[in-house]
């Protein structure tokens, strides 16, 4: 076992300061290695991706009329599916088959398209007692399932509190909020307090290494990265090491209006995201899986804003060298007035969570009745639809 500093720990005491008391380097930590070699990364897409037109299926004879301006200008995957032109970047990724959807998905959550609710909904893993009886999320409950679990084998990146890691099981976190300023005075202070501890003084070279490497990156930079990099970034440092499990969130996605603009802006920070991740983890992105889901899709009629509204089923996309890409999976439903949920949406075929399942069942060999049960309630997994290769 390796000694590693908890980043977030030290972080925050520089921010309040570096007397000796304060100090987190006072107590390094040991992480222990994680149950399994496979990687899994879960990005929350918030505010309802319109999976419609992220991957569009030009071959349903009612898309182009229900959507006469959304949907120009796609990139033909197969002569029934293309691809939102944002998403041009991963095509590479499409054709080496690590980056692919799943169409007709929703969690079970209906009819009231509460962004909160859905995002809820989503996390919990659960059915609408998600919203009043469920205070963990899945991947958490995945985790308490796991014996050996560490704090370092999960990691909550971002700003938020992430519901889908909250619970009993042990999970570090980050945030790239806390500016590193560390005064010339405050270094001396250190190293003099650690002086003469070899392992204290060990610790504390390799936290101000830390502090060294991300300032010059902000310098060379202009002040550092854009958000979703430094995300992407932290999360494959952290899953090349003992982290085997990483969640974050994307905004950007609720395009009521301006549709193809403002949703070709979040695909492209998606994009980014995910070749970031695989640029990162280098010969680890073999052994990963990304799943990028969203509460609900989206209306299948365009509205008069060039945008849609709060809808029903949609996509969930996915990525990485775990993966069997390069292909739409899913029951397609069909577009026609008789076909649509509710008159309005596109109809979920099948439950978003089983997918899920079935990649982490895949990855990590779990027992059905434990995703059934205990990670996601009330849940029926199906058949396996094949998705990690």
């Amino acid at each position: 076992m390796a000694l590693l500093l908890d980043r977030r720990r030290f972080l925050g005491g520089l921010a309040i300061g570096c007397s000796a008391a304060a100090s987190p380097l006072l107590t390094p930590m040991v992480f222990a290695s994680a149950p399994w070699e496979q990687r899994l990364v879960v990005l929350i897409l918030r505010g309802a991706m319109d999976g419609l037109d992220v991957v569009r299926p030009v071959g349903d004879p009612a898309y182009r009329t229900l959507r006469p301006t959304l949907g120009q200008g796609g990139l033909p995957l197969d002569g029934w599916w293309e691809l939102h032109p944002a998403l041009e970047p991963l095509i590479p990724l499409w054709d080496a088959g690590e980056f692919g959807a799943v169409h007709a998905v929703s969690t079970p959550y209906r009819d009231r398209r509460s962004h909160f609710d859905g995002q809820d909904i989503l996390e919990a893993g659960s059915g609408e007692e998600g919203l009043t009886g469920t205070r963990d999320g899945w991947l958490n409950r995945m985790l308490q399932a796991v014996p050996g679990i560490e704090a370092e084998t999960a990691y909550a990146i971002g700003r938020e509190n992430l519901k889908i890691l909250t619970g009993e099981a042990p999970v570090s976190s980050w945030s790239p909020d806390v500016r590193l300023q560390l005064s010339p005075q405050a270094r001396r202070l250190l190293e003099l307090v650690h002086a003469d501890d070899p392992l204290f003084h060990a610790a504390s070279a390799q936290a101000l290494a830390i502090v060294d490497e991300l300032q010059a990156e902000g310098e060379a930079t202009g002040g550092g990265p854009a958000g979703h990099l430094q995300l992407a970034r932290f999360a494959a440092g952290r899953l090349k090491g003992e982290t085997r499990i990483a969640s974050f969130s994307l905004g950007g996605w609720d395009t009521h209006g301006e549709q193809t603009r403002n949703l070709g802006k979040a695909l492209t920070v998606l994009s980014e995201t995910i070749l970031a991740l695989r640029e990162g983890l280098g010969p680890v992105w073999g052994k990963t899986a990304v799943l990028c889901m969203t509460e609900f899709g989206r209306t299948a009629r365009e509205n008069g804003s060039k945008g849609t509204d709060h809808g029903t089923g949609g996509a969930m996309l996915f990525a990485g060298g775990a993966m069997r890409g390069g292909r739409v999976a899913g029951d397609w439903p069909g577009l026609g007035e008789s076909d649509l949920y509710a008159g309005r949406d596109l109809l979920p075929t099948r439950d978003v969570r089983a997918h899920a399942a079935w990649v982490m069942r895949s990855l990590y060999g779990l027992d059905r009745g434990v995703l059934e049960d205990a990670v996601f309630p009330g849940l029926d997994l199906g058949s396996d639809p094949g998705l990690v290769a």
